[in-house]
């Protein structure tokens, strides 16, 4: 099992160390999915992604911030494991990706106890015409460039986060971790993507954490859960009776 060391009350004079299963963390994270119905099995009625592809999958995460149980346990993992993958000395500010990273960003720099901004997909056409909301410093305590946590809600192949990573770059910030509630997991051009932008992925769960407990719990039926498992092993070859 993989665990973990995180630093509880980060920004205070004696912090306290705790140790953290992410097999444990993954786990919660995937039973909250499930009960929430954030994440639906449906291979009979396959579900239409943005992409036009069919899926026997689908996730919602922006249904989480309206269960406030899941919600806080999801949260707090959160900030457990990014004391304990980037350290809390290691970040200056969250930033929140218009729109579903908004909240995540919120709740997770309450926890940490930083400063937060959020940054849109383009410049607002009107006023100051910013990208960018609330205040990036030019530097950070130490008079380096502020270092920035980019949070969004999932990750599918990680190609829409270049263009919050690119705006806070410009802005002068330096990026080099990014926080997901869900990441994918199945398509290897995410892992391309991220070392291409030079920024390494922190996510609670992934589709077979999902399953893994799906299984476990007996959520779904037998069929079901049959069909999930070979879309997350070859979600070309699965896609191709729709094609």
């Amino acid at each position: 099992m993989s665990e973990f060391i995180a630093l509880i009350g980060a920004n205070d004079d004696t912090p306290v160390a705790q140790t953290f299963s992410k097999d444990e963390i993954a786990r919660t994270a995937a039973e909250a999915l499930i009960s929430t119905e954030s994440v639906l099995f449906n291979a009979s009625k396959p579900f239409t992604l943005k992409s036009g592809k069919k899926s026997p999958v689908y996730i919602d995460c922006r249904r989480l911030i309206s269960f406030v149980a899941e919600r806080k346990a999801l949260m707090d993992a959160g900030a457990q494991l990014l004391c304990a993958e980037v350290g809390p000395n290691n970040i200056d500010l969250l930033a929140g990706g218009e729109t579903a990273g908004i909240p995540y960003s919120a709740f997770l720099a309450e926890r940490l106890e930083k400063p937060m901004i959020y940054v849109r997909k383009q410049p607002k056409g009107y006023g100051r015409m910013a990208q960018i909301e609330g205040v990036l410093p030019e530097t950070n305590a130490k008079g380096h460039a502020p270092r920035v946590v980019m949070i969004e809600d999932l990750q599918t192949d990680g190609g829409s986060k270049q263009i919050f990573i690119d705006a806070l770059r410009a802005a002068g910030a330096e990026v080099k971790h990014t926080f997901v509630v869900f990441h994918y997991g199945i398509f290897p051009a995410s892992t391309a993507n991220m070392k291409a932008l030079g920024v390494k992925l922190h996510a609670l769960a992934t589709w077979w954490d999902v399953l893994a407990v799906a299984k476990a719990k007996n959520y779904f039926d037998a069929a079901t859960l049959e069909s999930v498992e070979a879309f997350l092993n070859d979600p070309a070859k699965w896609q191709e009776k729709y094609d």
